[in-house]
């Protein structure tokens, strides 16, 4: 019986400032925006041969992720999310050679969220499982 595997590139604490709210004035000022995400895929050819193309580019990732955060404006925390998670897969999927991306899980939090109490940070999480991409 073969052990189940979850291989996984973990990158945390990613920072961007960003125009995304609600409110006029998180429209007008950038604030900072904290991103995680967690990237799904088989990740043993590159464990057992130390290849960088039999893994996932996570600069690439990384460079696609703040270019969404900074560059585009969404209301919602869930639809920058989703955002994100549609710029990850479209930027492993065009990757040659790159592990087979199976799930991503995205945090996106505002470290200062738009409420008058003091809160470290408001944020949504979404997992998306890659869907023939």
């Amino acid at each position: 019986m073969t052990p189940a595997r979850s291989d996984a590139i973990e990158l945390r604490g990613l920072l961007v400032a960003g125009r995304h709210g609600l409110l006029d004035e998180e429209r007008q000022r950038a604030q900072p925006f904290e991103v995680d995400l967690d990237l799904e895929a088989d990740l043993s050819e590159a464990a057992r041969s130390d290849d960088i193309y039999a893994t996932i580019d996570y600069g690439s990732v990384v460079d696609a992720v703040a270019a969404v955060v900074a560059q585009t404006h969404s209301e919602l925390m869930e639809n920058l999310a989703s955002r994100i998670l549609d710029a990850v897969f479209e930027t492993v999927s065009g990757t040659k050679g790159a592990a087979v991306l199976k799930e991503v899980t995205v945090w996106v939090r505002k470290t200062r969220p738009p409420v008058p109490y003091p809160m470290a940070s408001a944020g949504v999480r979404l997992t998306r499982r890659s869907a023939g991409r």
